[in-house]
């Protein structure tokens, strides 16, 4: 994991700024939060999956979402 060993879970979640539990509204923006700290290693998708209450399928759609809101970033700046 990407935080201190001395740091709890829930010390890397509040720091990263992530949802303190699942019992929100998952806009766009959160889900891009949870996805980004499961893939730089802030937390593991187990964790994320049990704070959260996520399936595999869930999250995977969230990433296949985040992935072409950045690849259009990419080709919207292309263009200018």
């Amino acid at each position: 994991m990407a935080y201190a060993p001395h740091e709890t879970v829930a010390d890397a979640i509040k720091r990263a700024g992530l949802p303190e539990s699942h019992d929100i509204h998952w806009s766009d923006a959160r889900k891009a939060e949870v996805v980004k700290a499961v893939r730089n290693k802030l937390i593991s998708f187990d964790e994320a999956r049990w704070r959260y209450l996520l399936s595999r399928n869930e999250f995977e759609s969230w990433e296949r979402q985040v992935d072409r809101k950045i690849a259009t970033g990419r080709r919207e700046l292309e263009r200018t």
